[in-house]
């Protein structure tokens, strides 16, 4: 039996509140060197307690330990020694892309705290989705709140446990609660808001934090489609999938929703799952200790009720154990559209598979529905796998395999439309929680070559500042309507076609402008082959040549 919470009060948020935005206001998250110990400290939270978060989530998840530890547990550190590793380099100011027109001002983009950010976390990956964004916003330079989720209540309440032990209590805080602490929060104007759940849920999250004026990213989740090309190896694809629809229970927001497969294909892609369903469970599913359970009794009763109500056949599976909050991995053929499996992302061990005509058909039922926050292939052929991601779109395109992307170092996390907005993990929360800052300084004598932008404004003053007019290439579209071709070289160059006495002639008067911006070059150090290309095209138009 997981403990109950005792939830944090509405006088101690406030209290929360206050202290996170003093600390900030102080300066004491900027340092590096502060930054890298929080973010190690959080990885040895982890290290020293992982048997007790094994536990945990067995508690509130029925999860396998091996799960446990592929899932979220290991990747969890795995983030944190990357943020200690990189953050470093992650927080550098940066110089603004070469521009002659504005080097001498030093253009420069300033990585820089959001301030005091929140993080509402879901119940289903209760460790990776509630301390990875910790990850993130302490490498930002940020304090934090955490909201985690009221459903996984031992996981939540380790957490809580724990943070304050290896973490700097002014810096990190916890809240638990359910609705009235959510909405208690979401009364404050935060630096950033990161929700992670539903789009109902996600829907009020995002009217608050705009009567505050908040920024928001949202991580949903939606049904993520599986296309199925014939010609692809049915046993790798049927592992594979069914791994990620069984993995805690089908709980996971990237798991593979449905199967859209070729009418003729179906029958043996169905006998390719029941192979790997044998194989992952020999002694049988209802008796296997490899499969987590749902994690509550509504949403048991919810992926039942779907479940009674299928037009569909189901392939093999469907028992259900209310006492135990669990349903086997179950695979449902012919299924249509109207289908009740087809009304909502799953969220569970089932898995529809969805007869088409071919994979156009597929195409056009995605693009019928919410952008996904995955979208899965299975196909050896890459002009296949390029109609499917060229023609739809979704969070993320992934071919033959499914959710491994979520912890792909490099890769971006986040939805599109329904599905999500923003990204996150790794560097992408470090920059979700970061603010990119303009700067640059602007010497005194640069009023010798601008000084026209000041009134009394002249026709010489005008004169003078066309010559920092970009000039554009020649129109591509002829007053005709045809689309006209130019050879590359005549358009970078400009100089083919021209009489060499034409160019001297253009040329004349402009040794001052050719020393003042090669001082300002120099004057920056940019050496890169782009950046003298840069040069020369400006100082082309500048001069009109």
């Amino acid at each position: 039996m997981a403990p109950e919470l005792t939830f944090t009060t509405l006088e101690e948020i406030d209290e929360i509140y206050s202290t996170l935005n003093k600390t900030f206001r102080s300066g004491k998250t900027k340092p590096i060197a502060f930054r890298k110990v929080q973010i190690l400290q959080l990885g040895y939270l982890l290290q020293d307690n992982i048997e007790r978060f094994r536990e945990a989530l067995a508690a509130d998840l029925g999860r396998p330990p091996l799960e446990s530890s592929f899932l979220e547990l290991d990747s969890t550190i795995s983030d944190c020694k990357i943020a200690y590793d990189r953050v470093d380099k992650w927080a550098r100011t940066e110089k603004a892309p070469f521009n002659i027109k504005f080097a001498a001002f030093r253009p420069a983009i300033r990585k820089e705290p959001k301030g005091v950010v929140l993080s509402i976390s879901p119940f289903n990956y209760p460790v990776w989705l509630a301390l990875g964004p910790i990850i993130g916003a302490i490498a930002a330079g940020n304090c934090v709140v955490l909201k985690p989720s009221e459903l996984s209540p031992a996981i939540s309440g380790l957490i809580a446990e724990l943070i304050p032990k290896y973490l700097d209590n002014d810096v990190v805080r916890v809240v638990l609660g359910a609705v009235p602490e959510t909405s208690k929060l979401m009364e404050y104007q935060w630096g950033h808001v990161l929700y992670t759940g539903s789009g109902r849920v996600a829907k009020l999250i995002g009217v608050a934090a705009a009567k505050t004026l908040s920024p928001i990213s949202l991580e949903l989740g939606g049904k993520s489609p599986v296309v199925i090309d014939p010609k692809c190896d049915f046993k790798i694809a049927a592992r594979r999938i069914l791994w990620g629809k069984c993995a805690n229970a089908g709980q996971t927001c990237v798991a593979p929703d449905y199967v859209l497969v070729p009418r003729s294909s179906e029958d043996a892609f169905v006998k390719a799952l029941k192979d790997a369903h044998d194989e992952f469970y020999p002694s049988g599913a209802t008796t296997t200790p490899d499969i987590s359970t749902i994690i509550n009794p509504a949403h048991f009763h919810r992926l039942k009720k779907l479940l009674d109500s299928t037009a569909g056949t189901i392939a093999f599976g469907g028992q259900t154990d209310e006492s135990r909050k669990f349903i086997a991995p179950t695979v449902v053929k012919g299924v249509k559209d109207e289908d009740s499996l087809m009304s909502e992302e799953l969220f569970g061990p089932i898995l529809p598979i969805m007869p088409v005509d071919d994979v156009d058909a597929a195409i056009a039922y995605i693009n019928a529905h919410d952008h996904p926050l995955a979208l899965y292939c299975f196909s050896p052929d890459a002009a296949f796998k390029n109609k499917v991601f060229d023609n739809t779109q979704s969070g993320s395109a992934i071919a033959n395999d499914v959710m491994i992307h979520a912890i792909a170092d490099g890769l971006p996390f986040g939805g599109i439309g329904p599905s999500g907005s923003g990204y996150h993990t790794r560097t992408f929360s470090f920059d979700m929680f970061t603010h990119l800052r303009a700067s640059l300084d602007s010497p005194g004598w640069v009023d010798n070559i601008i000084g026209g932008r000041f009134p009394p404004y002249s026709p010489g003053k005008l004169a003078s500042l066309k010559r920092f007019r970009v000039k554009l290439p020649p129109r591509p579209i002829s007053a005709n309507g045809h689309v006209r071709s130019y050879n590359i070289w005549h358009l970078e160059l400009g100089l083919l076609n021209r009489p060499f006495k034409q160019l001297i002639k253009q040329k004349r008067n402009t040794k001052w402008l050719f020393m003042l911006v090669s001082l300002a070059v120099v004057s920056v150090g940019y050496t890169r082959t782009a950046d003298v290309g840069e040069w020369v095209r400006w100082l082309k138009g500048l001069i009109k040549v």
